[in-house]
């Protein structure tokens, strides 16, 4: 197998994305519409990474950094891709990123339940921090 282009979402990419979270990503936010999507790729166009085999997306992930904390979200990858290293090629482009905004730590959100979720975050070194719990208001109705 080639190895995914990794590349930066377009707002032409949003409803592929969407369609493509609705396949592949575990749960639902949120912000997954198209005014959410658009937001993130206009407030920051390099956040939204997408990996694609011979144009095709196969994987997505979200590499926030807000000056302070990194953050990835939305890690997902194809039913029919995964175990290829493609979330691997995903986290490596999300940490590079990181790397060159000055970030120092990488949080992310995963599911309690998404089992195979943990085996993937686990295999590219990443581990629960046990002491913490996520708080949350929806701002929205």
């Amino acid at each position: 197998m080639s190895d995914p282009s990794i590349r930066h979402a377009t707002v032409a990419d949003i409803d592929a994305v969407l369609a493509f979270w609705g396949e592949a990503a575990e749960g639902k936010s949120i912000s997954d519409d198209h005014a959410g999507v658009a937001r993130l790729i206009e407030r920051d166009p390099e956040a939204l990474l997408l990996a694609e085999l011979e144009g095709v997306l196969v994987g997505t992930v979200i590499a926030g950094f807000d000056g302070w904390r990194c953050s990835a979200y939305r890690l997902a990858v194809h039913p029919g891709h995964r175990r290829r290293g493609i979330s691997r090629a995903l986290l490596a482009a999300a940490e590079d990123r990181f790397a060159a905004l000055g970030g120092r730590r990488v949080d992310a959100m995963v599911l309690v339940r998404n089992e195979s979720a943990h085996h993937a975050w686990s295999a590219a070194g990443y581990g629960p921090e046990e002491k913490w719990r996520r708080w949350v208001k929806p701002l929205t109705g």
